[in-house]
């Protein structure tokens, strides 16, 4: 049942390193649960505001946060910033974990692409009960249908490093596409995107293997028939590192559905939030952290 969530919350969490870091809190006025949302790349935290005070108003406080170098978390100039990908996982959105820790309420994460990855990645992952994530892939190009793949390729091996070289990072804004992200994002995005199965190929990640082995926490991955960048392909390829989670991959039919097209941003758009209801509903199933046998099942 819906009620009446309380205002948000501005926050300012700090990462292990000491990088300060601009959050958001949707406090729930009854909660029974809470939700971390881990952001896809680039993606400012406000672009899940509605998704958060939906979750807020049927019970469960939602932390949403911007990643440094991105939305309120960047420096004046992303020029010579420096940072590695991976520190959005394993201090950004850890220092989330962390701070939604200190609740009794069980703790879920919701991870929009990106945000898939870094549940693996996350040093106190333990704390997480279960994990849902839209659009998460393995970012190879050869997943994509053919035009999709023709200009990612164009992007990355011609208009990108031209970029780069000029402004000191990747300037998505020159394009119109977007916010600006610092280079050591773009350095091992591009790397890793030669890969079918993304960082897991990579020689100097080796150890990702076992690490994603590991995992017991339940995960449900749901991508839609018409995202381009992560489709059920791409999906599987990065999902199939989870081999000893409760997992379920969830294959969205938005014509069948009757919703407008997802693509690979549409999953957090107000028009889907039968998605979101369908989440919160399959989070209820997990009241607790689990440590289950590997069990592997797809849903329509």
């Amino acid at each position: 049942m819906a009620t009446d969530p309380l205002a948000p919350r501005p926050l300012k969490l700090t990462a292990a390193d000491g990088y300060p870091l601009a959050a958001t809190l949707y406090p729930a006025s009854k909660p029974i649960g809470q939700i971390l949302v881990g952001s896809a790349t680039g993606v400012p935290q406000g672009f899940y505001r509605r998704f958060a005070e939906y979750a807020a108003s049927r019970g469960y406080t939602t932390l949403t946060l911007d990643y440094r170098g991105i939305g309120a978390s960047a420096p004046a100039s992303l020029k010579g910033f420096e940072m590695d990908y991976l520190d959005w996982a394993d201090k950004d959105l850890a220092a989330g974990v962390d701070y939604l820790s200190q609740s009794d309420l069980p703790l879920y994460l919701v991870g929009h692409s990106f945000g898939g990855h870094a549940f693996g990645l996350l040093p106190n992952r333990d704390a997480i009960t279960a994990v849902h994530t839209f659009g998460t892939g393995a970012g190879w190009h050869g997943w994509m249908p053919a035009g999709e793949r023709r200009k990612v390729q164009f992007m990355w091996n011609l208009v990108l490093p031209v970029i780069v070289a000029i402004k000191g990072y990747q300037a998505w804004n020159w394009l119109g596409m977007g916010e600006d992200l610092p280079k050591g994002v773009y350095r091992d995005w591009k790397h890793w995107c030669r890969y079918p199965r993304y960082f897991f190929e990579d020689p100097k990640m080796a150890w990702l293997t076992d690490h994603f082995a590991a995992v017991r926490t339940p995960i449900k991955a749901a991508v839609s028939l018409d995202d381009l960048w992560a489709g059920p392909a791409s999906r599987d390829a990065f999902m199939s590192a989870f081999t000893g989670a409760d997992y379920q991959a969830q294959d969205i039919d938005p014509k069948a559905l009757g919703l407008k097209p997802l693509g690979h941003m549409g999953y957090f758009r107000a028009y889907a939030e039968p998605l979101w209801r369908d989440a919160l509903e399959w989070f209820a199933h997990y009241p607790a952290v689990a440590q289950a046998a590997p069990r592997h099942k797809e849903t329509a």
